[in-house]
């Protein structure tokens, strides 16, 4: 398998990880170490991954209120072999967000390293038909 196609299935879990909210596949891409960082409100806020972890455990899933999947890979920037960034965009509620996704690949796989997010702004809801 090439390592386009192993990035873009680690995106695919991820992906699914905010669309699900599901925790095992938090665990599955990002490393233990990861750490989310965001700048919206003129403030750095850095989040441990164990505090994404808890949110998106408590947080009711897109996929839950039968919203219809809106993700999108605006830009692959590889670094290196084993290394790349990967900006997406995504709607998780009416909330639209702009994520740079650093990925590593390691023994286990490509993980997310770190991810800077944005809030890009609010779109209306679509349900699944």
């Amino acid at each position: 398998m090439n390592k386009t196609k192993q990035l873009l299935d680690a995106v695919g879990v991820y992906f699914d990880m905010i669309y699900f909210c599901d925790v095992k596949k938090l665990d599955e891409i990002f490393h233990d170490a990861s750490s989310l960082f965001d700048a919206d409100n003129g403030k750095i806020l850095a989040d441990p991954i164990t505090s994404f972890r808890a949110d998106v455990a408590s947080r009711p899933s897109p996929a839950g209120r039968n919203q219809e999947r809106c993700d999108e890979i605006i830009a692959i920037d590889w670094l290196s072999d084993i290394s790349a960034v990967v900006k997406l965009r995504l709607q998780a509620h009416e909330n639209v967000f702009v994520d740079h996704l650093n990925f590593i690949k390691g023994p286990a796989g490509w993980k997310i390293v770190s991810k800077i997010w944005h809030l890009e702004g609010t779109a209306e809801i679509k349900s699944l038909g």
